[in-house]
């Protein structure tokens, strides 16, 4: 079996998040093998290497917040971003995870 860094796996699992759909750090960390390294998730996402097939901008906080520092254009652009795939924002900013976050969980 390949052993893969922590980086690729939550690569990997941000490459599966559906279009116009969206998935917490948390989320992502848990499918990447260890749901305590949510920050990592976010570290990793900031040093994307291949923003335009590792759909980064899918990934939210858990109360569905776009990220103040996204990395490719701001927070301003990750918006848009998940508008432009349909994706909906509540009045206080934050994106309808009832509604679009992405249904696959860890085991």
């Amino acid at each position: 079996m390949e052993n893969k860094s922590t980086f690729q796996r939550i690569y990997e699992v941000v490459k599966e998040i559906p279009y116009g759909t969206v998935a917490s750090y948390g989320q992502v960390a848990g499918l990447a093998g260890n749901r305590k390294l949510a920050k990592v998730v976010g570290y990793a996402l900031h040093v994307n290497p291949d923003p335009d097939n590792i759909p980064c901008y899918r990934v939210v906080n858990v109360k569905g917040e776009v990220s103040k520092a996204f990395a490719f254009g701001g927070e301003n652009r990750q918006r848009e971003l998940l508008e432009s795939e349909g994706v909906k924002f509540l009045e206080n900013g934050c994106v309808d995870m009832t509604n679009y976050r992405w249904s696959k969980q860890s085991f």
